[in-house]
């Protein structure tokens, strides 16, 4: 098992910016694929970016050109550098790290960290 945990969430002001970080632990063996999915109240969880472990990255429309994605793979870590929030940013922030072994496909989550945008 991979354990995920996410910090850096909290409230911002619309125009501010947050830096998410999370970091995974446990049978790690080699992270494919991290990223951040979200979901806001009421709305489903929707994509924002993922990494591989190589460094491709993909960017949810919503917030290409304000979020990067990064990851540090020695420390087994991924990272989410929010620019100019938006109210309509708020979520629940989730990481995500996928794992492929020679026999099966392993997903895994963190319990997600909350971002506030306020107007």
């Amino acid at each position: 098992q991979v354990q995920l945990v996410e910090s850096g969430g909290g409230l911002v002001q619309a125009g501010g910016s947050l830096r998410l970080s999370c970091a995974a632990s446990g049978s790690i063996v080699s992270l494919n694929v991290m990223g951040w999915y979200r979901q806001a109240p009421g709305k489903q969880r929707e994509l924002v970016a993922t990494i591989t472990i190589g460094g491709t990255t993909t960017y949810a429309d919503s917030v290409k050109g304000r979020f990067t994605i990064s990851r540090d793979n020695a420390k087994n870590s991924v990272y989410l550098q929010m620019n100019s929030l938006k109210p309509e940013d708020t979520a629940v922030y989730y990481c995500t790290a996928v794992q492929i072994r020679v026999a099966r496909v392993e997903d895994y989550w963190g319990q997600g960290t909350r971002v506030t945008v306020s107007s």
